[in-house]
């Protein structure tokens, strides 16, 4: 409700309250320090190293036509450089979630009866309106607020611009400076060993998710599930069952206990959602096995201690609080260590069979995507794209 409430003040002085809320989230409503120049230069450096051994590796286009380039940059400012980036997705959320606040007076009347307010004369008529014209008002706020939080969320935990495989409308690299520098501290990484691990990490999903057929695609999975939540307030009804919205402060435990996030998710989650989630998991299981297959293979050689280094950061992948796992979940993500394994499973089963040469042929045409079926099943995926070329 305080995010609202900055929102409706941003709003009002024509501000844009997404953004506003993703830098305040991110921050933890602090000022943050510049970050250290000489830093910058440390990450440019590593990053020569980093596009050099990706590209002789793979044989992908990490470039893009320019350098590869990266910035350390505050949480806020992550957040806010995100918010613009993944705005193709976050407005196709926002644009469903925003859908159906025109109802007729019918339904607001509706409304009223169900809430138990007087539903004759002119004064319910006057409640109906009323709560119509605030709910038409907050509605679009609140698709603001909760974008704004997702991406602030992001930033308070993230590392770098992919630790969610999600395409960017932009060809920036962003680490956040104090998240890698904290988590080495935690673990007393020595800084480089991290910030080459970082860049590595970094560069070779900017190279998988710059492939045009696989951007496309992935792009196109993540929008069409964005825009397939269903905007039924009828089935969050349902969930408060008998809830006494006077009942007084005790109520706001009572929704907390019923509002978990499964069940919501399970409110608004649409059969077009369930379809679609299998192909999203299969795409980003085989990237991030085959981004996890090379940074092991490069890493390994160039990284002091690389086990241990990647061992804490995979695990730190996966194992997120409730909060962020429902993020990643709203976005059509489910990056839990079942999914990892399964893209490692299938890079594993695919080099066995036709060595780096087989991987190199994912990513030649977008009738060589996996299906579902076949990421569990390698030797049927090398099978079929020998016959389809």
């Amino acid at each position: 409700m305080g995010d609202l409430f900055r929102a409706m003040g941003t709003a009002g002085q024509g501000g844009d309250p997404g953004r506003q809320i993703a830098m305040s989230v991110a921050a933890g409503g602090h000022s943050e320090p510049n970050v250290d120049p000489i830093e910058r230069i440390e990450w440019e450096r590593l990053v020569r190293v980093a596009e050099l051994q990706v590209a002789d590796r793979t044989g992908l286009d990490v470039t893009r036509g320019h350098s590869l380039t990266i910035e350390p940059v505050t949480r806020a400012a992550w957040a806010s450089r995100s918010f613009d980036a993944l705005s193709p997705l976050l407005g196709r959320l926002t644009e469903t979630l925003n859908q159906n606040h025109g109802e007729n007076e019918g339904e607001s009347q509706d409304r009223v009866e169900t809430s138990g307010l007087p539903s004759d004369g002119p004064e319910s008529d006057m409640f109906a309106g009323w709560m119509q014209g605030l709910l038409d008002t907050i509605g679009p706020l609140m698709a603001g607020v909760m974008s704004g939080t997702l991406v602030g969320r992001l930033a308070a935990r993230s590392l770098g611009t992919y630790d969610l495989p999600i395409p960017r409308a932009d060809d920036s690299l962003l680490v956040v400076s104090p998240n890698v520098a904290g988590f080495g501290s935690e673990w007393n990484i020595p800084a480089d060993d991290l910030r080459l691990w970082v860049c590595l990490h970094e560069a070779l999903h900017h190279a998988v998710l710059g492939v045009p057929h696989v951007r496309e695609t992935l792009n196109d999975l993540l929008a069409r599930h964005a825009g397939a939540f269903r905007n039924d307030p009828s089935t969050l009804q349902e969930l408060l069952g008998d809830l006494d919205p006077m009942a007084g402060p005790e109520v706001l435990v009572e929704l907390q206990q019923v509002m978990s996030p499964d069940l919501v998710l399970g409110a608004v989650r649409s059969p077009e959602q369930e379809a679609l989630l299998p192909r999203i998991e299969a795409l980003v299981a085989v990237v991030i096995g085959y981004a996890d297959h090379f940074m092991d293979e490069i890493g390994g050689r160039l990284i002091t201690n690389y086990p241990m280094l990647t061992e804490a950061l995979r695990r730190r992948r996966v194992q997120t609080d409730e909060a962020d796992r429902f993020i990643e979940r709203i976005l059509g993500l489910n990056l839990t260590q079942d999914q990892v394994e399964r893209g490692t499973t299938f890079v594993a089963g695919v080099v066995d069979r036709a060595g780096d040469d087989g991987l190199q042929r994912l990513w030649n045409d977008e009738r060589h995507l996996p299906t579902p079926s076949e990421v569990d099943a390698p030797g049927l995926w090398l099978a079929r794209i020998d016959l389809v070329e």
